[in-house]
C-alpha cells in the first residue's frame, strides 16, 4: 500500500521542523517564524491566481504544488495534521445535497 504524497511531505516537513538541518528550506521557514510562512503562503496564492489567469495548465500545476507545500508547513506550525483537514472535508461532504444542487 502506498502512502499519499501529501502524507510523505507531511512527514518530511515534521522531520525538518524537529531537526532543523542547515541548508533546508523547510527548516529556514520554521526558523524564520509564522510571519515568513504566511508571507510565502500569500505569495504562492497570488502566483496560483496569476497562473490560472494565464490559462497555463503546467504553470497552474506548478504553483498549486508550491501553495500546497507552504500550506502543509503552516499546518505543521500549528500542529494540525493533514488528517484533520481530510476529516473536516469529509464532514462537509453531503452527497445528497450535492446531487440536489446539480439537478
Amino acid at each position: 500500500m502506498s502512502t499519499s504524497i501529501i502524507l510523505q511531505l507531511e512527514d518530511v516537513i515534521s522531520l525538518r521542523e524537529r531537526e532543523r538541518p542547515p541548508g533546508s528550506y523547510t527548516a529556514y521557514l520554521f526558523n524564520a517564524g509564522q510571519d515568513k510562512i504566511l508571507k510565502k503562503l500569500a505569495e504562492e496564492a497570488g502566483e496560483t491566481i496569476i497562473a490560472s489567469k494565464n490559462n497555463s495548465r503546467e504553470e497552474l500545476i506548478y504553483e498549486v504544488s508550491d501553495l500546497v507545500y507552504h500550506l502543509l508547513v503552516l499546518l505543521r506550525w500549528h500542529g494540525i495534521p493533514w488528517a484533520d483537514i481530510e476529516a473536516e472535508l469529509a464532514r462537509r461532504h453531503h452527497p445528497t445535497t450535492d446531487q440536489e444542487e446539480n439537478a
